[in-house]
């Protein structure tokens, strides 16, 4: 059936509408700001319990996710009493729900009206340590949480130490499980005063420090009335003012190498992440040895070539990649890192 001029106009119309629509909420998205975090602790602290309830609560799982997260609740029968085990939302490994426990980082992007974020839930056991550290090595702000019963333990000091020795400057201490201990305050005190002393050994700038009960939702996105004593702010209120690391664009080249590739004889790149700066065809850069000294090196773009081709731009290539396998050190005047 062929559309009238009046249909297609009015089709148009509305598609336009749409479109601008879409333009709108990708825009208003990306002034919110990003900020990147992570949840850690000791092992059975309650983190991926803590964000299972903090995107429920924030209205961030879908109809279906919820249901299939009641039913797997029942036949897993994990949740504590309650309907739904929250930190099947984040645990996804089959033995990690069988376990209970966090082994891999799971990430999770959510947004709320005020604010994007990335979080990373990290393990707790020590012997997944090195997974936690992984996590840590992108956030801007650290949830650390700790078992009102048992107080600051060694992974509590362990991981508020690789959070320091990563550069995370933010943290909140999130006293969990407050509702095994009827919500006293005579037990949160003294837990937050021992974690603001290692905070202070450790250079840690800003500690935030907050009663939680990840089971029930206190103090998660909204302020409990079982803490009447806590005039302090919820989590979710502590992680949408907190301010994000600053733009790292225009700061000096940092490129951490993290894959050489070699699909054959001819080609060998070196593959990574941009931590910091600019980088174009052309630049000369600085290849840190692990012995004294540096190499210089200058960006190339190789291009696909035939498999017998030789000569002077084929071969610099091969020099320039072998000189910084080998870390052979260059004459002439060096580059400041």
């Amino acid at each position: 059936m062929n559309e009238t001029p009046l249909a297609r106009k009015t089709s148009a119309m509305f598609e336009g509408k749409a479109d601008a629509a879409v333009a709108a909420y990708l825009k208003e998205q990306e002034d919110k700001g990003l900020l990147r975090f992570i949840t850690c602790g000791s092992v059975d602290d309650g983190k991926s319990t803590l964000i299972g309830r903090l995107l429920y609560d924030s209205r961030l799982v879908f109809e279906d996710q919820l249901a299939a997260l009641k039913e797997e609740s029942r036949h897993i029968n994990r949740a504590e009493g309650q309907e739904i085990d929250f930190s099947l939302l984040l645990d996804g490994l089959e033995a990690e729900r069988e376990q209970g426990i966090t082994i891999d980082v799971a990430y999770r992007f959510f947004a709320t009206d005020k604010r994007r974020f990335i979080v990373a839930d990290t393990p707790g056991h020590e012997q997944y340590t090195r997974n936690m550290a992984t996590g840590a090595s992108t956030a801007d702000l650290a949830v650390l949480l700790v078992d009102a019963r048992k107080g600051v333990v060694t992974q509590t000091r362990r991981h508020a130490f690789i959070c320091a020795l990563l550069g995370i400057r933010q943290l909140v201490l999130a006293v969990n499980k407050m509702d095994l201990v009827d919500f006293s305050e005579e037990v949160f005190r003294p837990i937050a005063e021992t974690f603001r002393q290692i905070a202070d050994g450790l250079g840690i700038e800003t500690v935030h420090a907050v009663p939680v009960s990840a089971l029930f939702g206190d103090n998660v996105t909204r302020r409990s009335q079982r803490t009447p004593w806590y005039d302090g702010p919820s989590l979710m209120e502590i992680l949408e003012a907190a301010p994000a690391a600053e733009e790292l664009v225009d700061h000096p080249l940092r490129f951490p190498v993290q894959w050489v590739n070699r699909p054959d004889r001819d080609f060998r790149g070196f593959a990574g992440t941009v931590a910091s700066g600019r980088l174009k065809t052309g630049d000369e850069i600085v290849v840190l040895s692990p012995r004294p000294g540096s190499i210089r090196a200058r960006i190339a773009i190789e291009t696909p070539r035939p498999r017998d081709r030789t000569g002077p731009e084929s071969n610099r290539y091969r020099r320039q990649v072998l000189d910084i396998l080998e870390w052979k050190r260059r004459k002439g005047p060096g580059l400041s890192p």
